[in-house]
């Protein structure tokens, strides 16, 4: 009967990221509203708001507390994310809501400890007597002690899973849901697919770059359409030179780079100055040097006129 019980309390227990997204929705709502409270007092005299700064805003969060968790026990977030606080102090498991008296001191640690903090600093700000500056050191020392409670409050949430405030603690009140929650079925599979596809792409984006094109253009040829041996001889290449290797047109100003290709000399200039490790596309031969053709295709070209 106990483990049936144990095991219901683990299905319908909030979740540690509910809880604290419920908290960041909480601190979103206070900077949206005290934003649009200072664009009310945009047209007034520079400095008019900051004097009573810390009491409205404390006004502002007591309001917000008022018809929030003392009406409605829970938060804008929680109610946001289908949570409530509950007296964890009560017996039983039925839900029993955070008493007044809890909920008062609930204010009073949020809304009261910012005020006082607030206001305390600026009173040590504009006062430079010794008393002050013991104070102000004290005030420090306990606003370090609550940080530190906090921190450890956390990493004790972390692992338990329960208050995940310092002040749901002390005061005995933890989220749980206002309804029952199903068990959520979600499909992951087109997410899987999306980062799959992504992840190639980002891999090909790495990849393309680093790999020499026509290199292993000119391999694949090669390997594909295996030519016979020729003689070097500016004779053969006078002869089988009709046309460039790369633009496949007359060639112009022909330069050889060491095989019995022939080339323009912009083209093979311009594809050597881009690669280093340019290669002829016929048959692989690397660029040992471009040299202009001595003889052939000027007097071919000279004689077919």
């Amino acid at each position: 009967m106990a483990s049936g019980e144990e095991k219901a309390q683990s299905t319908h227990r909030v979740l540690r990221i509910s809880q604290l997204d419920a908290l960041e929705l909480n601190k979103a709502l206070e900077q949206l509203v005290w934003s649009q409270v200072t664009q009310c007092f945009h047209g007034f005299q520079p400095g008019l708001l900051a004097r009573f700064e810390p009491e409205l805003k404390a006004l502002l969060w007591l309001f917000l507390w008022r018809f929030t968790l003392y009406s409605k026990n829970a938060t804008v977030g929680q109610s946001v994310l289908n949570i409530q606080y509950k007296n964890d102090f009560s017996p039983g498991q039925r839900y029993q809501p955070p008493s007044k008296n809890q909920k008062l001191w609930y204010a009073a640690c949020t809304i009261g400890g910012k005020w006082l903090e607030e206001r305390c600093y600026d009173l040590f700000r504009s006062h430079h007597l010794a008393s002050f500056g013991r104070a102000k050191q004290c005030l420090n020392f306990v606003v370090g002690l609550v940080q530190l409670g906090g921190l450890i409050n956390f990493l004790i949430f972390l692992q338990k899973g329960k208050f995940a405030t310092l002040t749901e603690r002390l005061l005995g009140i933890r989220s749980v849901f206002c309804k029952p929650q199903h068990a959520r079925e979600v499909g992951f599979e087109y997410m899987n697919r999306e980062l799959l596809w992504h992840g190639f792409a980002e891999l090909l984006i790495f990849l393309l770059p680093l790999i020499n094109t026509q290199k292993l253009k000119a391999k694949l040829s090669s390997w594909c359409i295996p030519l016979a041996g020729a003689p070097h001889s500016d004779s053969a290449l006078a002869s089988s030179g009709k046309q460039c290797s790369l633009c496949g047109e007359w060639p112009t100003m022909p330069h050889t780079i060491g095989c019995e290709h022939i080339f323009c000399y912009y083209c093979v200039k311009s594809s050597f100055l881009f690669d280093m490790f340019f290669t002829c596309p016929k048959c692989g031969t690397e660029v040992h040097s471009v040299q202009p053709l001595k003889s052939g295709i000027e007097v071919s070209e000279a004689n077919a006129l």
